[in-house]
């Protein structure tokens, strides 16, 4: 059974327009929205946070969380109020005290000072970025070069880099390649972070290979599930669309990546917004079809206050495009279930958070 994470919206006032003042500024008839799906919430999100909450619970607050343990802002918000405090590296957190790992995955190097500092981790990393780790790891003891497409400075990639940094370059961008030399070609693989945009990761990929033509490829594609479904729902969407909304944050790669997609694909417009009330009034005008979609870090209910805000403006009609069922779980961080076992807790595994209808 999936568990449900009831995230409350906060109250921010809104002023503008009324809805018939918009109306009637710009009057568009058969206006709609076509609202992805999948959408926001995958697996490896929802065990992260549940872990957070589970910790909180059974271990009571403080629980320190290194980096954000998602990248959104309400999530990161409510879990402060509930007792959780973020901070950016383990010696801010006191001796012998619980600390949790983001789901974004952390190196050896930080394993180790945590162990340094007798604190008791418990590893929310995504098993699917685990995944990454261990495919470096394994490169890296065959003695090949590990070419890892990703963001510099983002946390994912400074972790899977730690786990060989001295097998591993980073390639930043499809023209990262042009500079890049290797000690031996023919001992070349390519992985990459696993929130990227598909259509740019294989163009540098397709680069890769024209370069070392001898390149193999990860066992399995590293970007994952949630990603590449949702990139998939909103190229479907765009093109149909005047307007396109991705609900998520500014340091989320995978939401910023849809707006990229959505534009990339035929979206007039696409704009990317953490809460409802950053939807400005003007983006309106014109408009007929509004698509909507949200980052795997983005729980629903604020995709619900959007939606709501469209409503006001005219936009009540909601059809729903599925280009994908979701059904992955993945059981709570082994650390924690050992704890929740011992309390009586039941808790095994969490859904992938398969959207419903919102209509």
């Amino acid at each position: 059974m999936s568990t449900v994470v009831d995230l409350s919206m906060p109250t921010v006032p809104r002023v503008r327009r009324t809805p018939q003042e918009i109306a009637d500024a710009a009057p568009v008839s058969g206006r709609k929205v076509l609202l992805a799906a999948p959408r926001g919430y995958c697996a490896g999100v929802d065990r992260a946070v549940i872990a957070v909450e589970k910790a909180l619970e059974h271990y009571g607050a403080p629980v320190y969380v290194r980096k954000e343990i998602v990248h959104n802002k309400h999530v990161v918000q409510t879990l402060e109020e509930r007792g959780a405090v973020f901070v950016e590296e383990t010696d801010e957190v006191p001796e012998g005290a619980l600390v949790v790992f983001s789901a974004h995955g952390v190196s050896p190097a930080v394993v180790q000072s945590a162990h340094d500092r007798n604190l008791h981790t418990i590893d929310a990393t995504c098993p699917l970025v685990t995944k990454v780790h261990r495919e470096a790891v394994r490169f890296a003891k065959n003695d090949y070069e590990i070419l890892l497409i990703g963001h510099v400075g983002h946390e994912e990639v400074e972790g899977t880099f730690g786990e060989a940094p001295e097998h591993i370059q980073i390639v930043n961008s499809p023209e990262d390649v042009d500079t890049l030399e290797v000690r031996d070609p023919d001992k070349v693989v390519w992985l990459s972070q696993t929130t990227l945009s598909v259509d740019e990761t294989m163009e540098t990929v397709n680069r890769l290979r024209a370069k070392f033509p001898n390149m193999i490829d990860p066992p399995s594609d590293d970007i994952c599930y949630a990603t590449s479904n949702r990139q998939t729902a909103i190229k479907e969407i765009a093109p149909q669309a005047d307007l396109v909304i991705v609900v998520g944050s500014a340091n989320s790669s995978n939401s910023v990546r849809l707006k990229e997609v959505a534009l990339e694909y035929g979206a007039a417009r696409a704009e990317r917004v953490d809460f409802a009330n950053q939807v400005d009034e003007s983006w309106f005008e014109g408009v007929a079809t509004v698509g909507v979609t949200s980052g795997a870090s983005v729980p629903e209910v604020l995709v619900q206050q959007v939606l709501d805000l469209l409503a006001e403006y005219g936009y009540g009609s909601v059809e729903e495009v599925v280009t994908a069922q979701e059904d992955i779980l993945f059981s709570l961080p082994k650390e924690l279930r050992a704890k929740l076992a011992k309390d009586g807790d039941t808790t095994r595994g969490l859904g992938g958070r398969g959207t419903k209808p919102s209509r």
